[in-house]
Formats: structure tokens, C-alpha cells, sequence
């Protein structure tokens, strides 16, 4: 059964058609990259999906329910949570503060206490800098806070938006690491990143998106031996 099932989905920013009628899903367990260029709508398309944009049209369902234009705190608390592009972690409070943030709409408090060590488990920085403001934390720092927020809500799909923007080579294959880590704990995946290659080395299937459309879908391993994705997004 689809997870998430995304059909004709369309949005606009005024006159200007950023989503223009796409076709999606996510099967429970799977994680699934989206790729394309930058203002292929892959951002849009995460917004809509979580309810921060409404579309013009087309209809979302998660979990067999339609949640088109569901507000997002409603989706949070039914297990689905973002990760935003550029982290927008809260600058002024602590890392451990951005994380009890993340469970919010939780109320089984030993829960949500094991959930913290688990962050910290996975993410053994941010237990040493959990008294050190998030916004005087490094860029990765940030990204593994706002992954580690996410996952504080108990998600059963975790959208990731560009988790490798603006990062360190060295970081970058830390943060996909604990990536394939949490996929491998049962959380499902929807992955949005530029860095096609990578993407498609941790997924199972592949969406490719230009300027707004859904051109191609397969296989992750055949999305990386299709000499046109090659050709546009791989560098060869």
C-alpha cells in the first residue's frame, strides 16, 4: 500500500505554473529520491505535500486518507515531518530545546525522553553541544539538529529537503550515513537533493523533475545508468 500518493498535483506562485500536474508515490518503508535542477519544483512539491502550500490542484493522500490542504501541524501529528531546505533551525534556543521542539504534538512524556537519548545516540555532537545555541552551531551541526527535530515527532514518512546544501564533502557523507541508518530503522523516506548521484546511491526508486513536470521514473540503479540522467544531473 502507498504511504503517500500524490496525483495531478499543481501549484502556482500567482500567474506562474511552478507545479504543473505530477504523479507520485512512496510505498511504506521505501525511500524514494526526487532530483532535477534548481526551479524544477521540488521544493514546491515537498510544501504542498505538508501542507505549507495549498495547490491549485490534484489531491494528496497519506495513509490511505486524503490530506489535501491539511494544515501541518494536523500532518505532524499523524507521522509526517519535514525537514526543511536551509535547516531553519530556532537560532536562540539550545540544540536539546530544538529538539524537544521537534515532539511538540507528543504527550507520552518516557517516550518522548527515550526519543531524546536516541537523537543523541545517532547524533553524538549534538549531545555535546545540547546546551549551545543552534544558531552558533557549524552548517552540519544544524542540518543533524534539524533531522534530529524531525524525528522527535515520531514520523512514519520523513521529507528531506537538500540535506547535503552548503555542507563539507566530509559532512555530506555523514549526514547520508545516518540517513541510510534511519531508513533502515523503519522511517520512511522522501528525499529531495541536487546531488543526484547520491541520492540515487541511498534510494530505492527515482522521480526526475524539469521545470515543474515528472519526466522519468524507474529504479534507482536505473535512473543512474539512463545516459540522459547521466548526461544531466551525474556530470558525464
Amino acid at each position: 500500500m502507498s504511504l503517500l500518493e500524490v496525483k495531478g498535483l499543481k501549484i502556482s506562485y500567482g500567474g506562474i505554473n511552478a507545479v504543473k500536474g505530477i504523479d507520485l508515490s512512496v510505498q511504506q518503508g521505501e525511500m524514494v529520491a526526487l532530483i532535477g535542477a534548481n526551479g524544477a519544483g521540488k521544493t514546491t512539491t515537498l510544501k504542498a505535500i505538508c501542507g505549507i502550500l495549498g495547490p491549485a490542484a490534484g489531491r494528496v493522500r497519506y495513509r490511505g486518507l486524503d490530506v489535501t490542504g491539511a494544515p501541518s501541524y494536523a500532518l505532524v501529528e499523524q507521522g509526517l515531518a519535514l525537514v526543511p531546505e536551509g535547516r531553519q533551525v530556532f537560532g536562540r534556543l539550545t540544540a536539546q530545546e530544538n529538539l524537544e521542539m521537534g515532539a511538540y504534538a507528543r504527550a507520552d512524556a518516557s517516550g518522548i525522553k527515550t526519543d531524546l537519548q536516541r537523537m543523541y545516540d545517532l547524533f553524538p555532537r549534538l549531545y555535546e553541544r545540547r546546551r549551545q545555541t543552534a544558531g552558533t552551531l557549524s552548517g552540519g551541526e544544524q542540518q543533524m539538529l534539524a533531522i534530529g527535530r524531525a524525528l522527535m515527532s515520531a514520523p512514519k514518512l520523513l521529507l528531506l529537503d537538500e540535506p547535503s546544501m552548503g555542507l563539507a564533502p566530509l559532512m555530506v557523507q555523514r549526514i547520508f550515513e545516518t540517513i541510510r541508518k534511519i531508513a533502515s530503522q523503519g522511517v520512511t523516506v522522501l528525499l529531495v537533493e541536487q546531488n543526484a548521484k547520491l541520492a540515487l546511491e541511498v534510494s530505492q526508486r527515482g522521480y526526475v523533475m524539469e521545470s515543474g513536470l515528472i519526466t522519468l521514473s524507474a529504479s534507482s540503479s536505473a535512473l543512474l545508468n539512463d545516459p540522459q540522467v547521466r548526461q544531466a544531473y551525474l556530470g558525464d
